[in-house]
C-alpha cells in the first residue's frame, strides 16, 4: 500500500457517509442531549460517609433511558447504595441552527 493510498483511508475519504460522521453527532440530530448526572452514593464501608460519582453521556430527555439503565446496574451490581442523583441536560443542537442548503458555492 503506499502512502497515498494510506493517507486516503485514514482521512476516510472512501467511506460511506454514514461512516465518516461521528456516532454522537447523529445522536444530536436524532435528538439526544449531553446528560450530566452527579450521583452521591455511601460507602459501604462506612455507611456515614457520602461519596461523588460524576457520569456523562448522550441521552434523551425526559425519560432519560441511558441514565437509568445504568442506574440499574448500579443498584444490581454495586454495593454502595444510592443517596442522590442531580441531573444536568443540554441538548447541543437545536433546530434553529440547522438549515437546509440551497446551493452549493465552488471554490477553485
Amino acid at each position: 500500500m503506499s502512502s497515498k493510498e494510506f493517507s486516503t483511508r485514514r482521512v476516510g475519504r472512501d467511506l460511506p457517509d454514514e461512516d465518516r460522521t461521528s456516532r454522537d453527532f447523529r445522536r444530536q440530530l436524532e435528538g439526544y442531549g449531553l446528560t450530566t448526572a452527579n450521583i452521591l452514593y455511601r460507602r459501604p464501608d462506612h455507611p456515614w460517609l457520602l461519596q461523588t460519582y460524576v457520569w456523562q453521556d448522550y441521552d434523551l430527555c425526559p425519560m432519560f433511558p441511558q441514565l437509568n439503565k445504568f442506574l440499574n446496574f448500579w443498584l444490581e451490581k454495586l454495593e454502595g447504595p444510592l443517596h442522590s442523583v442531580t441531573v444536568a441536560h443540554a441538548r447541543l443542537i437545536k433546530p434553529a441552527e440547522i438549515r437546509a442548503v440551497d446551493g452549493e458555492f465552488r471554490l477553485h
